[in-house]
């Protein structure tokens, strides 16, 4: 076997083995789902942060709300506070690049709408400042995280910690869990749970 297929078996088995209990994450997946549900229900919105690839998932998951996952259903209120490079630039200029969150659920976040927090460490200081901006606001905060939290896990509402110090594998545990909720959220829109009406 060639050093590349190895490294390549390795990382499968690594994928593998996590998700072999990724069954033990479902009880507070669907605690999270519960607030999402819910905040959408009361007119609010879903937002997302997140740096390098939890910043790609953030805008990766908040499209299949606006846009569809499975199925053709009603436009979802979902917003990734990592797309706007004006507001990211002037604010990291401005006042310091541990803001460029924060400053944005200020201004537009509310007590209906839920702040997904995706950090691998839990120890981002500009996606622990937008929880706490949140949590200042009176929203609901998620966390998806991993290792022993970090900060962020002593900080959010509802923390889901994946047991891995690994970023990919724990990256790839989040996006399984987003991409759940989405099609949670997609057969709650069927059953009538959310407002009916397609865009």
């Amino acid at each position: 076997m060639t050093a590349n297929a190895q490294s390549y078996n390795d990382a499968l088995m690594r994928h593998l083995d996590l998700f072999k209990h990724a069954q033990a994450y479902q009880p507070m997946a669907e605690r999270m789902l519960s607030a999402i549900l819910h905040s959408l229900q009361q007119g609010g919105k879903i937002f997302w942060c997140g740096n390098g690839g939890s910043a790609a998932d953030s805008q990766h998951l908040a499209a299949e709300l606006v846009v569809r996952y499975k199925q053709n259903r009603q436009a979802l209120a979902s917003i990734a506070l990592t797309t706007d490079t004006s507001i990211l630039t002037a604010c990291a200029n401005d006042f310091g690049f541990e803001y460029i969150f924060a400053r944005q659920v200020s201004a537009l976040m509310g007590p209906n709408d839920i702040l997904v927090a995706l950090s691998t460490s839990g120890n981002s200081q500009n996606v622990n400042r937008a929880v706490d901006a949140a949590n200042q606001l009176g929203a609901t905060t998620l966390a998806l995280t991993g290792g022993d939290g970090g900060q962020l896990a002593q900080i959010a509402q509802h923390v889901l910690r994946v047991e891995s110090d690994e970023t990919a594998r724990i990256q790839e545990m989040h996006l399984f869990i987003g991409h759940w909720w989405c099609e949670a959220l997609d057969g709650h829109c069927l059953q009538g749970d959310l407002s009916e009406g397609l865009l």
